[in-house]
């Protein structure tokens, strides 16, 4: 099932140049999410030159010494067959996410890309990242995120036994869902100012991002920021998607389905 993905190629005759992804939280307890993300792996994502994926594939990644878990395993493996057929992967890491190493990159071929990060198409700059850096008036994240970002914090942490940083992983995510029911949305969304200071500091005239499970196209000062979709098959109404980045620098949203997105345009 391709002909969706390809309508705006058809269409307009520019050529795919790649495909974005992110927050699909795979994990065993979302089998029907898991299910979808893998086809569309093998029906869409394998006829683009390359693939983004932006942070947050896993629910959690304790370190890339668990990639011999059976689940992970069968993750890693679909995404080095993808590679093996010839697209290009690329990796940024999200909050859920960010051990992920060298390990992981040999094991899959991705190539890991440091955040943010900008393509060049048809004269323009599109940056991409996951996002969560740009949540400033979330405090108390933002602590935690420079925390566990530092190379001692995370050296020690991968230096504990596997099964203990699992369990110092589940409790930092029922602390966090617990943290989240306080918080309002505005706060766990990207800030607008950290929004201008990335189009700056990439002089991009797009940016592509995720974390806040969000979909919509933004536009700040006349540049476009095309937020992601989260990823949630096993519950009703389902989530997910991806985005289609062509040749003539036009981006169009696709939903996991592979049909067409509408987006709301929405002026910050």
């Amino acid at each position: 099932m391709i002909a969706d993905t390809t309508a705006h190629q058809q269409k307009a005759q520019p050529e795919l140049v790649a495909l974005f992804a992110s927050d699909t939280h795979l994990n065993p307890a979302l089998p029907k999410t898991t299910e979808i993300f893998l086809d569309f792996l093998q029906q869409h994502a394998r006829h683009a030159p390359a693939l983004y994926l932006l942070g947050d594939l896993f629910e959690y990644w304790v370190g890339d010494d668990n990639i011999a878990d059976s689940y992970n395993q069968m993750i890693v493996q679909a995404l080095h067959a993808l590679q093996e057929h010839g697209v290009k992967l690329y990796w940024i890491g999200g909050n859920r996410d960010f051990l992920i190493g060298e390990g992981f990159a040999r094991a899959t071929g991705a190539v890991l890309l440091d955040d943010p990060h900008v393509i060049e198409v048809a004269g323009q700059r599109i940056a991409i990242t996951h996002g969560d850096a740009q949540c400033t008036d979330d405090l108390g994240y933002m602590e935690f995120r420079q925390k566990v970002r530092q190379p001692e914090w995370q050296q020690a942490f991968l230096a504990m036994p596997l099964a203990q940083r699992k369990s110092i992983i589940e409790g930092f995510r029922t602390e966090s869902k617990m943290e989240q029911k306080q918080k309002s949305a505005e706060i766990m969304d990207v800030n607008n100012t950290a929004i201008t200071a990335l189009f700056a500091q990439t002089r991009a005239t797009t940016l592509i991002h995720g974390h806040t499970h969000r979909p919509a196209i933004h536009i700040h000062d006349g540049h476009a920021r095309h937020v992601l979709a989260d990823w949630d098959c096993d519950t009703t109404p389902t989530r997910g998607g991806w985005l289609a980045l062509y040749s003539d620098a036009s981006i169009q949203a696709y939903h996991h389905d592979g049909k067409l997105v509408t987006e709301t345009t929405i002026s910050d």
